[in-house]
């Protein structure tokens, strides 16, 4: 995975998903849209599976990185 690629990912787990979360969850309470706990419930998921694929990314990296030195 590119440093790029990681960079727009990471920004995407942890500040983009859990705002859009935030923002879904808060305008279902106040003007009732449908399906908060699915869309709240599926952004997660997708949040922990992404936060997982960078985890093992990094962990990837650091191992490389560290045998060559």
């Amino acid at each position: 995975m590119s440093n790029k690629l990681y960079d727009v990912l990471k920004y995407i787990a942890q500040i983009v998903i859990p705002a859009l979360g935030a923002l879904y969850f808060a305008l279902a309470k106040i003007w009732g849209f449908p399906y908060g706990t699915e869309i709240i419930g599926t952004l997660t998921a997708i949040d922990t599976f992404l936060g997982c694929l960078l985890g093992i990314s990094t962990a990837k990296y650091l191992t490389t990185n560290t045998e060559t030195k």
